[in-house]
């Protein structure tokens, strides 16, 4: 079935946490497996009304990153889920945030967030697209 249950595929909205002019993302552990990286994401509800919205709602929860949704990313299909990815460029960082107690969260460049989420081919894809990926 694919869809783990579900009739249709989960909805996922993704925030690529930007600072554009150091050519930064920031990366969080995931919450299960702390050794494990992630960019911000998880599921739209129906209060977020807007696929951004639930993006900014996301990396504000899992890491404490305040900004704007400057440019939708992609869209990208698995079986069981939808993800939308949207670039968010920080603004600010919370030094507390709700899953601050769960997880980590560090700048770094393209190519090692890219290393990064590599373990998770979604993550990897949206990035890629992003405005900080080489031109090629």
């Amino acid at each position: 079935m694919g869809t783990k249950g579900r009739e249709v595929p989960r909805v996922v909205c993704c925030a690529i946490p930007l600072a554009s002019t150091s050519g930064k993302v920031l990366v969080i552990t995931s919450r299960k497996r702390q050794d494990l990286w992630v960019l911000p994401k998880g599921g739209w509800e129906s209060s977020d009304v807007t696929l951004e919205r639930a993006a900014s709602r996301e990396a504000l929860e899992e890491a404490g990153v305040r900004g704007n949704i400057t440019r939708f990313v992609t869209t990208i299909n698995s079986p069981s889920t939808t993800y939308h990815f949207y670039e968010l460029e920080v603004t600010t960082l919370d030094k507390d945030w709700l899953e601050s107690r769960e997880r980590k969260r560090e700048w770094v460049d393209y190519a090692e967030a890219l290393k990064r989420v590599a373990w998770k081919t979604e993550l990897a894809q949206g990035l890629m697209l992003s405005t900080l990926a080489p031109r090629r």
